[in-house]
């Protein structure tokens, strides 16, 4: 059994209160919980829900309130808040790994703090709090967990230095980057732990340094782009 935890109550902990709480015990329960108590696969209908209640929510809220933005900001600045690692981050901030209910080997490999795990959860609930309580309470309730970013922009999100990269890479060669870890430390809260060297078409384009491989990734992409520049690219 998962034990009960301490603090706030689940109700507390997402600011609403569920008319229908099978529906939020679905949504806590990871595939690997449910297949071991009765087989059935868990969270993983919610979850499909709660994605698509996500993104239709932040595509809305940005498409009404920047009508000045091409389809080019408004597909970035929805994914830059629905990814995985963005609404793991979320889940993260409220708790809601203390709650997710999990079997007995994704417990032991820590599964209540995996990015997917978290996201995936936060997903389910959200699809539960759509069946439950409709459009409105969905809305509500991501407009407490995400705030001001998913408020109006004055000013369109840039691309990222890895998305650029990717975009010269498939114009030049029909290849994709590839990131390869040359070093980690293991030292957390290093701002150097991760070196990472991106390549294009098997040649090595730069590397970069960072306190997480996404940041050293972005890094390495940042100076792929640079020497790019400087060749004359």
């Amino acid at each position: 059994m998962t034990p009960e935890p301490s603090g706030p109550s689940l109700d507390e902990m997402l600011g609403y209160r569920f008319e229908d709480p099978e529906l939020v015990e679905t949504a806590l329960s990871h595939p690997s919980y449910a297949h071991e108590r009765d087989g059935s696969r868990g969270n993983e209908r919610l979850e499909f829900l709660g994605d698509a209640v996500l993104g239709m929510i932040v595509a809305h809220r940005h498409y009404e309130a920047n009508p000045s933005w091409s389809e080019g900001h408004l597909t970035r600045a929805r994914s830059a808040l629905v990814n995985k690692r963005s609404v793991a981050e979320r889940a993260r901030g409220l708790g809601l790994g203390a709650f997710i209910k999990l079997g007995r080997a994704e417990r032991l490999s820590g599964g209540d703090d995996k990015d997917t795990i978290l996201a995936n959860c936060f997903e389910a609930v959200l699809g539960a709090i759509f069946l439950d309580g409709g459009l409105e309470a969905a809305e509500r309730f991501l407009e407490r967990v995400f705030g001001g970013a998913i408020e109006p922009q004055s000013v369109p999100p840039r691309r990222d230095a890895k998305t650029q990269l990717n975009e010269l890479a498939h114009a030049r060669f029909q290849s994709t980057p590839c990131y390869r870890t040359v070093t980690d430390t293991g030292i957390e809260d290093d701002d150097r732990r991760f070196s990472v060297e991106v390549w294009i078409d098997e040649q090595p384009w730069g590397r970069g340094v960072g306190r997480s491989k996404r940041a050293a990734e972005n890094a390495a992409a940042a100076k792929a782009l640079a020497s790019e520049k400087a060749a004359g690219g």
